[in-house]
C-alpha cells in the first residue's frame, strides 16, 4: 500500500514539473530539509498499522 502511494507522489510531482508548476530543485531544498519527518512519519504509520 505505501509502495503504491509512494508511487502515486512521485508521479504526480513528475507531472507537476513537466507542467513547470514548480521546478525539481524546489523539490530537493524540500526534501533536504524535511527528510527527517518523513521518516518520522514513515515509522509512526508502522507503529500505527501494527495495532
Amino acid at each position: 500500500m505505501i509502495g503504491s502511494i509512494g508511487l502515486i507522489l512521485i508521479g504526480a510531482l513528475l507531472l507537476a514539473s513537466n507542467l513547470e508548476l514548480f521546478s525539481l530543485r524546489d523539490l530537493g531544498e524540500i526534501l533536504g530539509t524535511w527528510w527527517p519527518a518523513v521518516l518520522i512519519a514513515i515509522g509512526a504509520a508502522g507503529l500505527i498499522k501494527r495495532k
